[in-house]
């Protein structure tokens, strides 16, 4: 039997150091699961879908869910892999280590400049005459200078930042609950449960409205898999991975639909607009405007927070890249606190492209939605890739899945399901001219790695890793094979001694 771990340039190479404990593993992955798109996007998902939004954020949780026990089982069965670019590599082929680590790059600066527009928008609401570009600029400097410290810092910072998340939450479900409790009374009618179904049902723009609540909810959960890429800074993995990713129902429930539940039930989904934030609606109308400011900073910490979990998770699978020889060796080298931080500043640079797309367009919400769009075609693209390795694994190493302590639940039909789910999401996107556009535009970016991979797989250095790859696959189907043939053998005398004693 072979030991398999994805290639490193030797025992001398520069690595990352474990100093996540479990609360910031915890917290983190609750970051993760509460995007911006919940405080912002969820306006416009209500306006589309209605109360059934509930529904949509439900089925998006549940076959989300499914991608990371994949994730985490792929994770926990080679403890040498630092992210999932590592076991796509490994288990799929060069080219898929190359693709996943780049594309999820592309996802996070992309996000990651939806959040500066975010920022920047919600900065002038607060202070009106601000221009965009003071903003947007400190936001990059900030996010920089968290990261550069060590990672057990940026830790720290995200604990924090997700705690704010959920105290606001928190703070919305109850405060909603006393006004329904207690009869509160607005322009639009009264707080009640009954505003969940008495505008038209649950599926009040019927099954396209319904549709239509999947194209930026999908948006809402990027970054669920950010924990996955903590593996190689995490103390004690195999117990904090999986507890982790087991209380991701949870969160969708209590966070995404008790939240959605209660904004419906104050006020007629009727009244909800695309652009606007809903939390910050809801506040203003009990009456605390002092509450509402809070919420507004609340959205920008919840975008600072989702920016900075990408200028963390580009700047690690960027180093990972360097060291597979995917990327320039100059993203490979670690400052003195074990941070990658050249790839830090390749990715700060980039999001500074957020403030040039917010001048370039008319509407900030116009260019959120555009990126937006694009950031959840790639993580599509990056969580089917989870989902292929999880096939290939069960395929090539049949006794790892079997000694595993956190198998998937539903194995390989369920893969199937949450693959045709995919699917159904990129259709979604076809039915809306705005974000028809972005998914017809996504493709570039294929047909620029493409590209790349095309020229770099001719080096030598990526020749080998190919044979290296193509060993290791038969290795593992010789290791199956005698496996198999073994069983049959002990299969065999088993039947003949029943024989025997039957005899």
């Amino acid at each position: 039997m072979t030991t398999h771990s994805p290639t490193s340039p030797g025992g001398g190479a520069p690595h990352l150091e474990r100093q996540l404990s479990n609360r910031h593993i915890q917290l983190i992955a609750i970051g993760g699961a509460i995007g911006t798109g919940l405080f912002m996007g969820s306006g416009k998902t209500i306006s589309a879908a209605g109360p059934s939004v509930i529904f949509v954020y439900m089925i998006i949780g549940f076959m989300l869910f499914f991608v990371m026990r994949a994730m985490g089982e792929l994770l926990l069965s080679n403890l040498n892999y630092k992210s999932f670019s590592d076991f796509a590599a490994d288990l799929l082929g060069p080219w898929a280590g190359f693709f996943t680590g780049w594309t999820y790059w592309f996802c996070w600066v992309i996000t990651g400049i939806a959040d500066v527009i975010a920022i920047a928008g919600y900065s002038r609401e607060l202070w009106p005459g601000v221009p965009l570009w003071i903003p947007g600029l400190a936001t990059v400097a900030i996010l920089l200078l968290l990261n550069l410290t060590t990672v057990k810092a940026f830790g720290e910072t995200e604990f924090w930042f997700a705690l704010i998340k959920i105290i606001a939450i928190a703070a919305l479900i109850i405060v909603g609950l006393f006004m329904v409790f207690t009869g509160f009374q607005s322009d639009a009618g009264p707080a009640t449960f009954t505003n969940l179904w008495s505008h038209g049902g649950f599926f009040p723009n019927e099954f396209m409205g319904f549709v239509a609540g999947f194209q930026i909810a999908v948006f809402a959960f990027v970054g669920i898999e950010l924990v996955g890429t903590t593996a190689a800074e995490a103390k004690n993995p195999e117990r904090n991975l999986p507890k982790a990713i087991n209380s991701i129902p949870i969160r969708v429930l209590l966070f995404y639909v008790g939240a959605l539940i209660i904004l419906m039930a104050v006020t007629p989904w009727t009244q909800f607009q695309a652009g606007h934030s809903p939390f910050i609606a809801m506040f203003s109308l009990a009456g605390l405007g002092a509450a509402a400011t809070v919420v507004n900073l609340v959205v920008l910490s919840s975008a600072m927070s989702s920016a900075n979990s990408g200028i963390y998770s580009t700047s690690r699978m960027v180093f990972g890249l360097a060291q597979e020889g995917d990327a320039p060796d100059v993203f490979g080298k670690l400052s003195r606190r074990k941070v990658p931080q050249n790839a830090l500043f390749l990715s700060c640079v980039l999001l500074l492209s957020g403030v040039v797309l917010m001048y370039a367009g008319q509407d900030v919400g116009k260019a959120f939605d555009m990126v937006t769009t694009v950031s959840a075609v790639c993580f599509v693209f990056v969580w089917s890739i989870i989902l292929a390795s999880y096939i290939a694994f069960r395929r090539r190493r049949p006794h790892l899945h079997e000694a595993s302590k956190f198998k998937m639940p539903g194995g390989i039909a369920m893969v199937w399901v949450v693959f045709a789910f995919f699917a159904f999401v990129l259709w979604a996107l076809t039915t809306q001219p705005d974000t028809l556009v972005a998914l017809l535009v996504t493709p570039v970016w294929f047909v620029l790695l493409g590209a790349a991979w095309f020229v770099l797989r001719r080096r030598p250095a990526h020749q080998a890793r190919f044979a290296t790859f193509q060993a290791e696959l038969q290795a593992d189907q010789d290791f199956t094979d005698a496996a198999s043939g073994r069983t049959t053998r002990q299969g065999a005398a088993a039947e003949a001694v029943e024989e025997r004693v039957e005899r």
